[in-house]
């Protein structure tokens, strides 16, 4: 896609969206580690707006997630009603364009400028930590309060492991050693039965972004939650997905240029007062405890291994899928969900 021209595309989407606003300059704001490209669009009257453009995955999903999304961005009380970047209407529903020719199937959304405060540190101290954790845990109770408003997802976390074995046993698998086709099938089987075992309760999905890492959103200077973007991970599901990156940003290691998907963070105990302090606000059960393996595993699946290539840059995704299948795999069924599970004072 090196011949595609991009801007071209936002210009003639801006010019469908409302042609009476001259752009002045489109600028290329992309953090380059991903398929997805982000502008910034400058126009005469001095205003400008946010453009993402993407061609990862089926343009129904691109316009499902944001419309959620932008229904929940409105619908979310005090202190989280300015804290989601919102999509721009034309009329009564959220405007999206599409472009689609022989070589690419694009969708492009219009964001409104998103005020940003402080970007979290590279790595938290015990007080950030523990302010990160109820934060967290009042932004999920605040997702949960009005998850009935939100309109429906089509989504679902065993519907996408049906679409990774689908992937793995087709001709366009990226995945082509007989023995890693065979381990990522296994743990697809794995996953539905651990996650048909668990039996979580519908009523309690909401909305979850999963990439929380410090480039995604803002904090103020009392470590409160401040603005949060970048949406390519949201779904309807499980609250527990949104904690495999949370355990990254809090980590020891803390943020890194160069970096592997290893499960450690998830038993450090950094993560450990992050989840006590959470559990505080916003109670986990037993059984949510249980799915954050699962939770991992699922990640590793979808993200890594069959998505991988969208996300991050050609000679990265080929390092963290062989990550994956030579280590991470293999590790997952050494959690220990009762270290979690104590530490949080949880019954039977």
């Amino acid at each position: 896609m090196d011949n595609v021209d991009f801007i071209t595309i936002v210009r003639y989407a801006w010019i469908e969206y409302d042609s009476s606003r001259r752009v002045v300059d489109i600028t290329d704001i992309s953090v380059m580690v991903s398929t997805n490209h982000v502008y910034k669009i400058s126009l005469e009257d001095g205003n400008f707006v946010i453009a993402k453009l993407s061609h990862f995955g089926k343009y129904e999903d691109f316009v499902e997630d944001h419309t959620i999304i932008n229904v929940l961005s409105n619908n979310l009380p005090f202190p989280f009603e300015y804290f989601l970047s919102r999509s721009l209407m034309k009329g009564d529903s959220i405007f999206i364009h599409r472009f689609k020719n022989y070589e690419i199937d694009a969708a492009i959304v219009f964001y409104r400028p998103i005020k940003i405060n402080l970007r979290p540190p590279r790595k938290m101290n015990l007080g950030q930590i523990i302010t990160l954790g109820k934060q967290v845990a009042e932004f999920h109770k605040a997702c949960h309060l009005v998850r009935h408003t939100l309109p429906p997802s089509s989504k679902s976390l065993l519907k996408d492991i049906g679409l990774i074995e689908d992937y793995i046993r087709s001709p366009k698998s990226i995945v082509k050693n007989e023995e890693h086709k065979q381990l990522v099938l296994n743990h697809c089987g794995q996953f539905k039965k651990e996650v048909s075992d668990l039996s979580l309760n519908e009523d309690d999905l909401i909305p979850v972004f999963i990439d929380w890492n410090i480039g995604n959103f803002s904090v103020d200077a009392n470590f409160c939650l401040f603005s949060r973007w970048d949406y390519d991970w949201f779904r309807t599901t499980t609250r527990v997905l949104d904690f495999y990156f949370l355990s990254r940003v809090v980590s020891e290691a803390g943020d890194q240029t160069a970096f592997t998907y290893n499960m450690s963070t998830l038993q450090e105990e950094r993560f450990i007062t992050f989840l006590q302090s959470y559990h505080q606000i916003f109670p986990l059960k037993r059984t949510e405890v249980l799915m954050i393996k699962e939770a991992y595993r699922f990640f590793i699946l979808n993200y890594v291994i069959r998505h991988g290539g969208y996300f991050f840059n050609a000679p990265y995704a080929d390092q963290l899928r062989e990550d994956a299948l030579n280590q991470h795999l293999h590790d997952v069924d050494t959690f220990n969900s009762e270290l979690l599970i104590n530490a949080l004072n949880i019954e039977e």
